[in-house]
């Protein structure tokens, strides 16, 4: 459902006037509020794996909310006229995508506190096999989402990226209500809930130990993105390459979203001993392959046409270009499933740090992509980063299968 609110707010701003640099714009805001909530998003898992009783409930609330308010502070600054100009001036943009992308960075400043506190009590709900409700928020997402949207693209003067972001960001922050209010059984009982006889109390250092690799693996894994913007700023066909990126982007987000859910499964159903290890990445392999058919079936017939033109609105022009870089990516939902499974196996097994180190192998890999495909080959800049993509997401699946081995 998360995968449904990308092509749908480009496919809005891909209709409304100066499409290319509102797209473009979109992006660029996009990539920057992904960077800065990176830090946030492993407050899910350690909300499920962390939070027993009272002691460990108010611990882990306290510390996510110092988390939020430094990251809010943070994309506070960057959202400054003159530290924004002096950071996309690297990129290169004309003035006027400039002038968008940052009003549109300011409308998501409330994005990483609303991001922390809605994946606190999701981690909650998780622990408490509330499943169901963490569904039921992502709903409440997509239905303020879209209205939002729709309400702003009609009668509003805003800009096609200011109507993307802040919708975007409203949609966010009613999700996070809505996490709160469903679980408000599960914070009662915590909070009657004394700690268990013989257990140390949870403290900030045992917390910070624990949250410091998988925050580091989030913050390698989402820093490409704005890697990407930078190259892509550089590269040929650079406004074009920008305004296609995030409905790429968000349509194969649809086919790969499934996996971002597994590496949770997994540590759940794999069992301490890794006795249902088999079961389960067998269960990948096959969610994998399906994802990745069902993309190539889109990507290689007249349907990437229907989709890009009809349903996202593009251009003709910008449709074509556009469907290269899909194809490419056509694997990248089963290597996706192959990574969390391999990512669950590690956590199992107390072996985090390969974990972030593999995110780091990704990163280095899809840089070192770029600089070739756009330096050096000169390729169109969405295809560059299709290419880098795909690299970078080898290099870890080679590298995590040789960790596992050893």
């Amino acid at each position: 459902m998360m995968g449904l609110e990308g092509p749908y707010v480009t496919a809005i701003i891909a209709r409304m006037p100066d499409a290319e640099f509102n797209l473009a714009a979109y992006g660029i805001a996009f990539a920057i509020a992904w960077i800065v909530e990176a830090p946030i998003l492993m407050l899910l898992t350690a909300g499920n794996a962390l939070v027993r009783d009272r002691q460990s409930f108010l611990a882990l609330r306290r510390y996510g909310y110092v988390l939020d308010m430094m990251l809010t502070l943070a994309l506070v600054v960057i959202a400054l006229p003159p530290v924004f100009r002096a950071m996309v001036n690297l990129v290169g943009l004309p003035s006027e995508v400039t002038r968008l992308a940052n009003f549109a960075t300011a409308v998501v400043i409330p994005w990483p506190a609303a991001i922390g506190y809605r994946r606190f009590y999701q981690g909650l709900l998780v622990r408490h096999g509330l499943t169901r409700r963490v569904a039921y928020g992502t709903v409440v997402r997509l239905i303020s989402m879209s209205g939002v949207a729709a309400a702003l693209a009609w009668w509003s003067p805003f800009t096609g990226a200011t109507i993307g972001a802040l919708s975007l960001t409203i949609g966010v922050v009613c999700e996070a209500a809505a996490s709160r209010w469903m679980s408000w059984q599960v914070v009662t009982t915590l909070l009657q809930t004394p700690p268990a006889p013989g257990t140390s109390p949870l403290t900030t250092q045992a917390i910070t130990q624990f949250y410091y690799p998988l925050a580091l693996t989030s913050v390698l894994s989402l820093i490409t993105l704005p890697v990407i913007t930078f190259f892509m700023g550089h590269s040929r066909n650079a406004i074009e390459s920008l305004a296609v990126l995030p409905v790429i982007t968000a349509f194969v987000f649809l086919f790969r979203s499934g996996a971002y859910a597994y590496q949770e499964v997994a540590v759940a159903l794999t069992g301490l001993h890794h006795e249902h290890e088999a079961e389960v990445r067998r269960v990948a392999r096959l969610l994998g392959g399906i994802a990745s058919a069902a993309l190539a079936v889109v990507a290689l017939t007249p349907l990437a046409n229907v989709w890009f033109e009809s349903v996202s609105g593009l251009t003709p022009g910008l449709a074509r270009f556009a469907l290269w870089p899909v194809r490419i990516l056509m694997l990248l939902p089963a290597l996706e499933y192959l990574l969390q499974s391999q990512r669950a196996c590690l956590i199992l097994s107390r072996r985090s740090r390969s974990v972030t180190a593999g995110t780091g192998v990704e990163a280095v890999g899809i840089s070192v992509a770029l600089a070739v495909s756009v330096g050096w080959l000169d390729l169109p800049g969405a295809i560059a980063a299709a290419v880098a993509l795909m690299t970078g997401r080898i290099g870890v699946n080679l590298f995590l299968h040789r960790a596992m081995r050893t």
